[in-house]
């Protein structure tokens, strides 16, 4: 039932999308501003990381279309509770999971095609990585995706517009940006701060994410990354849960 649940939410969703493209190609913008205006202010500039500049770059906007976009997500479920849709929902016998799982594996799979655009933009200006590191890339944006996505709507449930949902987000979204490096290596920076942004999982995804596109899966970066997503989306995909059964309750 928790299977047959997940695909009705999911598919409802998808097929919400499939009739915005405005929401699909939009989503992209940011990143892709930032790799044609800042991508190749850094092609002469020595970055202190394996990989060329194309490398250290954009392994960091992949992951931050999940991390700006994702985010900022829950903003669809507050106007579904102004419309009754999340009301009309919750008098059916559809699984409490399958509220949120239907949502978040819909916006992973946006997430993914929009990366795959920016990749596709990134080979275009200079990138050369190898296909399985790009996969991984892929499959990490996926399961930043359903972190994010999950505290999001959970957050969303309890505040009551978007008002109080934007600041919150925008007070947790920047410094995380920040502390990840996910523009530039956080070791450029002084010792403080590179120990500091160890305390921010974002921090473990993106150095994993830029050893997979210089073809070092083996390493101990990739391992703490991994480790860090599962259990991030394990963490947020149960606190997400709890909160839709019990403002279902």
């Amino acid at each position: 039932m928790l299977l047959h649940d997940t695909s009705l939410i999911f598919s409802r969703y998808v097929r919400q999308t499939l009739r915005s493209r405005f929401q699909i190609f939009f989503g992209i913008l940011m990143p892709l501003l930032y790799l044609l205006f800042f991508g190749p202010l850094l092609t002469s500039l020595p970055l202190g990381s394996n990989g060329d500049s194309w490398q250290v770059l954009v392994p960091g906007l992949l992951l931050q279309l999940a991390l700006f976009g994702a985010s900022f997500t829950g903003f669809s479920i507050i106007i579904e509770k102004g419309t009754g849709v999340v009301e009309r929902m919750r008098v059916t016998p559809v699984s409490r999971l399958a509220l949120l799982l239907g949502r978040v594996l819909r916006d992973a799979l946006l997430f993914m095609f929009q990366a795959v655009l920016l990749v596709i933009a990134a080979l275009a200006m200079g990138l050369r990585a190898p296909l399985p590191g790009v996969l991984i890339g892929f499959a990490f944006v996926g399961l930043l995706t359903i972190s994010l996505a999950s505290l999001s709507y959970a957050l969303a449930m309890k505040v009551r517009t978007p008002q109080e949902f934007g600041p919150v987000i925008n007070s947790l979204t920047m410094p995380a940006m920040l502390l990840s490096g996910l523009m530039l290596p956080m070791t450029l920076g002084p010792a403080w701060l590179d120990v500091l942004s160890h305390f921010t999982p974002f921090r473990y995804l993106v150095d994993a994410v830029r050893d997979a596109y210089v073809g070092s899966y083996a390493t101990a970066h990739m391992l703490y990354g991994v480790l860090v997503a599962l259990a991030f989306a394990l963490l947020a995909v149960t606190a997400g849960t709890r909160v839709f059964r019990s403002a279902g309750a």
